[in-house]
């Protein structure tokens, strides 16, 4: 039992988000979703596109664009997306400042569970030298039905790790994760150090969606984990 999480199960597994928690991705994947969603009629903004979709798959994000604006992609769209996105990375994607060497220091069991697809998941991983920690333990949104914030993904994780949701501690930066972790019946952290936020903002939101804590720095993971 800690402090931070009273009366809790003890933890045996560490989940994290991929996207703005390992890497700092989120400016750039953003960007690019903004200038397609504008090339195809969507009069959108970085901030809007920020809180209407961040931490959710291309897939919902299309389903949604398709109902709440009445904007049906056309053939292709997506596909191109993601090239450019990933274009995008191999020229400016960085790891999480911290995150390779407080990952190390865990002495729990660790995986990541990621909206992102598998190839976007595994190509992020490897430019940021990061897929080395996580290798066996990549776990995408394509291999469960719903995406975030249904709980989906995080569940599915836990069981292929063998350890109960009860046990877990997700860490996650977006509202939608926030929310998917706790309706997996787990335990939450909200990471606010990725470049897309304003860490105050970000931090009221996670909290108001159900994290138990914000925090800012990966040389705090230890502590976090710990419950201190």
């Amino acid at each position: 039992m800690t402090d931070a999480f009273p009366a809790a199960p003890p933890l045996a597994l560490v989940i994290f988000d991929c996207d703005g928690v390992l890497i700092d991705s989120e400016p750039i994947s953003l960007a690019t979703l903004t200038r397609g969603l504008n090339g195809i009629g969507l009069a959108i903004d970085i901030d809007a596109v920020r809180e209407r979709f961040a931490g959710t798959s291309m897939t919902s994000i299309m389903e949604r664009v398709a109902r709440e604006d009445g904007i049906t992609a056309p053939d292709g769209f997506v596909e191109r997306v993601k090239a450019e996105t990933l274009a995008a990375f191999e020229a400016e994607l960085t790891a999480m400042a911290g995150i390779a060497e407080a990952v190390g220091l865990l002495h729990l069991p660790f995986c990541v569970a990621s909206s992102s697809d598998p190839v976007r998941l595994r190509r992020s991983l490897g430019l940021t030298g990061l897929l080395p920690l996580f290798e066996g333990r990549v776990f995408s949104s394509a291999q469960v039905a719903r995406g975030k914030p249904f709980p989906d993904l995080f569940l599915f994780a836990a069981e292929r790790m063998g350890i109960a949701p009860a046990n877990c501690l997700v860490i996650e930066d977006s509202v939608p994760g926030v929310q998917a972790a706790r309706a997996a019946g787990m335990r939450v952290v909200g990471f606010t150090g990725g470049g897309h936020w304003s860490h105050d903002r970000a931090g009221r939101d996670l909290l108001a969606a159900g994290a138990a804590t914000v925090f800012s720095a990966h040389a705090d993971l230890g502590r976090i984990v710990a419950g201190d």
